[in-house]
């Protein structure tokens, strides 16, 4: 059975994720906040799923309560990154600012450091990360959760240079969905909206090739090329 804990699993990418992966035969651990979410997946999976409840930006016990889920699954091949957390705040308040550096930041950056380093220790592993093409320049009207998915775009390729140089056989990969249909794709005009599923599968087939960065879906990737290349004072007045 392989082994893959997914963080940030009770709805979403990361749900569907989980249950493709059960599906495939796999032993999963998964974490939440929602306690009563997570039960209700064990439950329909008793053999094939673990859980605890971990919030990412409880500094004191995120990380001793991920060393006790992987000691129960008996290991853990591959380390999915799927919680994050953002707004849309056009007048700066920064208590809805705080909770997406709380999440996006610091507490993606306290689980990676530790996934890679169990890597290292096991001498192998796959840590995979879901950042956004919000990554690829700041927003006006969400600034921190564009920061926030550039942090994690530039720390995965960090994280990528240090595998490269690594004697193990350790792989990383970025993930940067476009809209996807949940709780996150917020705003109006959105296009390109991705069934949850159907964005699962593609980030299944690019975690199974051990992609160095992936678009879901693919289309994006030119999307996120085009951002790049607009000059700065033509971006600042879209």
């Amino acid at each position: 059975m392989k082994k893959i804990l997914i963080i940030g699993a009770t709805s979403g990418i990361g749900r569907s994720l989980a249950e493709q992966y059960v599906s495939e035969n796999s032993l999963v651990g998964i974490t939440g906040r929602r306690e009563a979410v997570l039960q209700e997946m064990n439950a329909a999976h008793p053999n094939q799923i673990v859980n605890r409840v971990c919030d990412l930006t409880d500094t004191q016990h995120r990380i001793s309560i991920l060393d006790a889920l992987v000691q129960e699954m008996g290991g853990m091949d591959l380390l999915i990154i799927c919680a994050g957390t953002g707004e849309l705040n056009p007048e700066l308040d920064f208590q809805l600012e705080e909770p997406t550096l709380q999440t996006n930041v610091l507490g993606f950056t306290h689980v990676a450091d530790w996934g890679f380093r169990y890597f290292e220790k096991q001498g192998s592993g796959h840590l995979v990360n879901i950042s956004s093409v919000g990554g690829t320049r700041g927003s006006g009207i969400a600034p921190a959760y564009n920061a926030s998915k550039a942090y994690q775009i530039n720390y995965m390729e960090g994280l990528r240079q240090k595998a490269a140089k690594s004697s193990h056989p350790i792989f990383t990969t970025d993930i940067r969905p476009g809209f996807i249909d949940t709780a996150m794709a917020k705003g109006e005009g959105l296009f390109w909206v991705a069934p949850v599923d159907k964005a699962a599968r593609q980030i299944r087939k690019a975690i199974a090739r051990k992609k160095r960065v992936a678009y879901i879906s693919k289309r994006w990737k030119y999307v996120a090329g085009i951002f790049r290349i607009i000059p700065a004072p033509i971006y600042c007045r879209m």
